[in-house]
C-alpha cells in the first residue's frame, strides 16, 4: 500500500498564518500527496539515482532498477554486477556511489537504522561520510522516508525556482533563504512540497 507524507491541518494553519502569499498558494494548490518510501534503503539508493537528474528521468531509471532486480535490497545491490547497473542508465560515479552504500549496509559497515535516532544534522553528517552522499541527498532521504518536519533544502534547484516566484526574486542568496526557512519552521517540509509545485506552475 503506498504511504504518502503526512500533512496536517496545524501545518497548512502556521505557514498560512506566517506567510501570506505561500498561504494563497497553498489554497489554490489544495491538498499535496507526494509519496514517501519507509524503507530507508532502497530510498536512499533511489536520491542517489535522482542525483542532478530530472525527476522523469530518475523515475525511468528506478523502474529499470527494480524491473531486474526486483527488491532493492542491500543483499541485491551488493551482488549485482557493476556493468548491469550501468546498462540501467546510470554513470559509472552513481554506479560507484551506490555498490559502495549497499556493500557496507550488506557487510554492516554502516547502520542505516541508526539514523531513526539521530537529530537532522546527526543524519547529515553521518550520511556524508559515504562515498557519494551530500547534504541533498540525506536530506531528500528525511524527508521522503523518515518524514521529517523540518526539511527545506538549499541545495534543491526546484525548491529556489519556487521561491523565487513566489516571492518575484531574481536570485536567492543563503541569508534569504534562512529567512524564509526560520518563517516556515518547524513545518519547512511541508513549505518544500508546496515550493516544488510552485516551481512548475504559474503563480505571477
Amino acid at each position: 500500500m503506498q504511504s504518502f507524507f503526512t500533512i496536517t491541518d496545524e501545518a497548512l494553519l502556521y505557514l498560512k498564518k506566517k506567510d501570506k502569499k505561500l498561504g494563497v498558494a497553498i489554497d489554490k494548490i489544495g491538498v499535496i500527496q507526494r509519496a514517501v518510501n519507509p524503507d530507508l534503503f532502497s530510498a536512499l539508493i533511489r536520491s542517489i539515482v535522482g542525483q542532478q537528474i530530472s525527476t522523469k528521468a530518475q523515475t525511468t531509471v528506478w523502474n529499470r532498477i527494480t524491473n531486474a532486480l526486483g527488491e532493492v535490497t542491500p543483499q541485491n545491490i551488493h551482488h549485482v554486477d557493476r556493468d548491469q547497473l550501468k546498462s540501467f542508465g546510470l554513470s559509472y560515479r552513481k554506479v560507484d556511489y551506490i555498490k559502495d552504500f549497499g556493500t557496507k549496509v550488506y557487510l554492516k559497515q554502516f547502520d542505516l537504522e541508526a539514523l531513526i535516532n539521530m537529530s537532522d544534522e546527526e543524519v547529515c553528517k553521518e550520511l556524508s561520510s559515504l562515498k557519494g552522499i551530500g547534504n541533498w541527498t540525506a536530506e531528500m532521504l528525511m524527508l521522503f522516508s523518515m518524514q521529517r518536519e523540518n526539511i527545506l533544502s538549499f541545495g534543491d534547484l526546484a525548491i529556489i525556482r519556487g521561491m523565487c516566484k513566489l516571492y518575484g526574486h531574481k536570485e536567492m542568496p543563503k541569508e534569504r533563504f534562512e529567512k524564509y526557512r526560520k518563517r516556515y519552521t518547524p513545518y519547512g517540509s511541508v513549505a518544500s512540497l508546496y515550493l516544488w509545485k510552485i516551481s512548475h506552475e504559474d503563480y505571477s
